[in-house]
Order: C-alpha cells, then structure tokens, then sequence
C-alpha cells in the first residue's frame, strides 16, 4: 500500500497537478454543457407542450359549439356541444384526447351542461387539479377587457402536472362569454427530461474517470522527456560532460528545452575544458621559470663566494621573475577573454589611421632586423571595434611577422575596405609555417618547431596567436592563415564593416637596407 509521504509525493508532482486541473476542467465544462443542454430541452419540450396544446385550442373552436338546446324557452341551459365525426377513427381519436383535459364554464365560473348527457362539462381529470370560479371570473373580465390566452401549470395530488391553455369563447347569437380550458399532461414530457438528465448523472462521472485515466497517462508520456533531462543532469560530472539528449524532432516545446539543455552543457564542457587547459598550462608553463629561479638560488647560496656571483644569481633570478609574471598576466587575461569577463569596449574608430600608427611603431624595430615594412591604406576605413584590442591584434601579428622574417625581406600592412566585411591583411617573406602546424597556431603554447624537431628560434610564450584569434572571434570576424614554408605567411582578418571611404589606397612605408 502507498504510504501518506508517497501519496505526498505524488500529488505534489505535476504529472499530478496536470491530470487534476484539466479533469477539474473538464469536469466544470461537462457539467456546465449539461446544465445549458438541460435547459434547452426543457424549453424545447415546453414549447413543443404549448405548441401541441395551441393547436387542440384551434381545434376546439371547430369541434365545440355552446347554445341553448331549446331556443325559444328562455329558461333552458346552455350547453357544449361536440360536432365531429365518430365513425372517422382519426377525428374521433383527436377530439377523445383534446376532451381528455377540459373544462368549459359560464362566465361566473360555473360549468356548463355537456349536451349529449346533461353532465358537468368537466372532465375527471380537470377536477382533480382544480376549478376555480373566482380565477374563472376574474379572467372573463381580463379577456373581456382585452382577449388575450391564459397559460397555467398545475398539478394534482399525485403530483402530476398539467399545462392548462385556457381563453374565452364567446356565443355570437346571444353575445355571451364562456370560460373554456384545454389541458395537456406533461409527465411524457418530463419523463424524457429526466432521462435525459439521468444520463449525464451517469456519463460525466465515467467521463471524468476515463478522461482523468487518459490524461494521467497522456501527461506521463509527455513529460518522459523532461524526466530524461533530470535524469541525464544527476549523471552530469565533471568527468562526464559530453553527455546529450537526442531531441524528439516533434518542434515543440520539449524539444527546445532539450536543445536548451544541450546549449548549457555546451558551455558548462567548455568552461571546463577552459578552467582544465589553463591548470595544464598553467603547470606547465611555470615549472620551467620555477625550476631556473629555484636551480639558480641554490647554486648561489651553495657555490656563491663573492658578491658578484651572487649579483649575478639575483639578476638571473630576476629575469626569470619576470618571465613568470608574464606569463601569469598573459594567462589571466586570455582567461578572462574567454571566459566572457573581458568586454569590449567598442567605438567608431579609423582603422585605417590605427593601422598606420602601428607601423610607424614598428618602423625601428623592423630597420634593426634589416627588414622592408609598408602599409597600404585607404585615408579613411571606419569600423565600431574596441581600439585596445584591435591594436593588440596588429601589434601581435606584426611583431610575429617581423621576427620571422629574414635580413632582407618584406613585411606588408594592408586595410581593404568592402561592402560588407573589411579586410586586414599582414603579409611577410619570412620563413613560413609547416603545414602540419597551420591547425594549432592558435592553441595556447603551441610553439612551431624547426624540421630537426626543436623549437623554431626566437619563439615567444605561445600566447600570442591565442590572443588575435580570440579578438578576432568576438568581433564576429574570420581569420585565415596562408603559408608556404621558406617563401612566406599571409594571415587575413575579415571583420564587419560599418562604413568604408571610397578612395584611394596610400602606400606609406620605406625600404631598410
């Protein structure tokens, strides 16, 4: 048996709390559809009462007659007659039924004669609901002052009721009114209304527990897959997080809380592919500096004798110090790059003036390595961008250009404007990347080495292409990287334009020897 936590448990679910509240709703439509149908049957069947009754009444006028029987004596009764045919069954079955209810009285309420044997023209049934005189009479006076029908419910000890159609008929030879009424049982009526009703009493109930029994299993199978996606975020870890939930490719709204879901594990495995790759590098990348500095200080304070040696131990110490806090700064910025805490800070700036201020920067140091550096520039090509990061992006790729690249050779700036994109071109004759390389330039730490296998020369920490990458990305630009080794490297950077002067490119810059 369920015990009270479990029933606990399940009401409060929303499989629960789904089933309950639209069996409450279908429950309060049914009801409510029965009640509204109830009452139009009951209002049909009335007037389908009234109607049948309306036209015995216009039958009664061709069928009944009240007149004296004996004309010349002026003592004599009136009477009602019935004037039909009663060897014609139909006739004779319809005036049996119209008289089966009936009264027909003088106008002070008394009932006349029936003339064919001088009994009360009353009918049994009628006397067991009720003749009233005074109502009698106070009706003639009310037709009399504007003729109009008279509509009464009745019904006897029994309790079965009666609708009375009642009105004045008047003879025309000596101008007397008469009080005639016409009555129509309406238990065959009721009886179908009762039925009727009946059923609903039976039928909402089965319907309420099929539909509360359907709508338990129709809301279980909808919520299969949001059980799927609890379930799935219990087994999520971090050592699990390439775990997804198909989709059901209905479109609905489940589907998209799944690719919802899968979004945020999207991000959740990448942060944690970050926070795991910047503990890797960061372990990596410091034990060198910590080992130097520390192999450094003990062979100072082992095998130092003079003050110079020791100088020279902090020196070297020191530049190692230096080193590591490069790297840590580099590190936590990169970091926060993409992590999403470094926002850009973006303004309408001239790439084009941007560009050649870098140059210029650059000029003495590419006139010390013996190398040609040009920019080739429109006036003016403006973008909204974040100027800091931009000129970190070219100060980057052009210190990379400059250093690769041998005595003798060229280095090229270039800013190509467009429709919709602007180009940013840095191009050098330097000595090239391999091509197995060009896919992991822009890993962190990657480091290009030499055909031998040892590190290229002059190679930085490895952060560097990190860094152009992650700008160019949220720029919502594109880089491409073409390079032939020993003739030379061309990285591309497309980043949306905003606004482009259509003039001529400028081409600033001066060969060193």
């Amino acid at each position: 048996m369920l015990r009270r936590r479990d029933l606990r448990r399940i009401s409060r679910g929303l499989r629960f709390r789904l089933t309950a509240t639209s069996a409450l709703f279908f429950a309060i439509l049914l009801i409510g559809f029965a009640v509204y149908y109830r009452e139009t049957l009951a209002a049909a069947l009335r007037r389908q009462a009234r109607d049948t009754l309306g036209e015995q009444w216009s039958g009664m006028k061709g069928y009944l007659r009240i007149s004296k029987e004996h004309e010349a004596d002026p003592d004599d009764h009136y009477k009602a007659w019935w004037y039909f045919d009663e060897e014609d069954p139909d006739e004779n079955r319809y005036v049996v039924n119209m008289r089966g209810v009936y009264l027909v009285a003088d106008a002070s309420g008394k009932p006349i004669l029936a003339g064919a044997d001088d009994q009360p023209a009353v009918s049994p049934t009628y006397k067991t609901i009720g003749v009233d005189a005074k109502l009698i009479q106070d009706r003639v006076k009310d037709a009399l002052a504007k003729p109009k029908p008279f509509w009464d419910e009745r019904q006897n000890a029994d309790g079965e009721k009666y609708l009375l159609r009642s009105g004045v008929v008047w003879d025309e030879k000596h101008k007397q009114p008469f009080y005639v009424s016409l009555g129509l049982e309406l238990d065959s009526y009721d009886n179908i209304l009762g039925h009727v009703t009946w059923i609903y009493v039976g039928a909402i109930p089965a319907s309420l527990i099929l539909g509360g029994l359907l709508g338990w299993f129709m809301s279980g199978r909808a919520l299969e897959p949001v059980l799927e996606v609890a379930q799935a975020a219990q087994r999520i870890s971090g050592s699990n997080l390439s775990l997804r939930i198909p989709t059901r490719r209905a479109g609905d709204e489940l589907d998209y809380l799944i690719l919802t879901f899968n979004r945020m594990i999207d991000r959740l495995e990448s942060s944690f592919q970050q926070i795991k790759q910047f503990s890797t590098d960061v372990s990596h990348e410091l034990r060198t500096p910590i080992t130097a500095i520390r192999g450094q200080l003990e062979v100072a304070l082992f095998t130092a004798e003079t003050t110079e040696q020791y100088r020279e131990a902090m020196f070297n110490a020191l530049q190692d110090i230096d080193k590591l806090s490069s790297i840590v700064r580099a590190l936590l910025l990169l970091s926060q790059a993409e992590s999403g805490q470094l926002v850009l800070q973006k303004s309408r700036i001239n790439l084009s003036e941007l560009a050649n201020e870098i140059v210029e920067q650059f000029q003495i140091l590419a006139e010390e390595a013996g190398v040609r550096l040009s920019a080739e520039v429109p006036p003016e090509c403006l973008a909204e961008v974040d100027r800091v990061q931009i000129e970190r992006m070219l100060t980057n790729l052009l210190s990379n250009a400059i250093k690769f690249t041998p005595k003798g050779g060229r280095v090229r700036v270039a800013v190509e404007p467009g429709p919709d994109f602007l180009e940013m071109v840095i191009e050098d004759t330097g000595c090239g990347i391999p091509t197995e390389s060009l896919p992991h330039i822009f890993d962190r730490f990657y480091r290009v080495t030499s055909p031998g296998g040892a590190p290229a020369p002059n190679q930085g920490l490895g952060l560097g292409l990190s860094f152009v990458a992650w700008i160019v990305k949220a720029h919502d630009g594109k880089i491409h990287v073409d390079s032939t080794p020993g003739q030379g490297t061309k990285f591309t950077v497309r980043l949306p334009a905003t606004g482009v002067a259509a003039e001529p490119i400028a081409a600033v810059g001066q060969p060193v020897a």
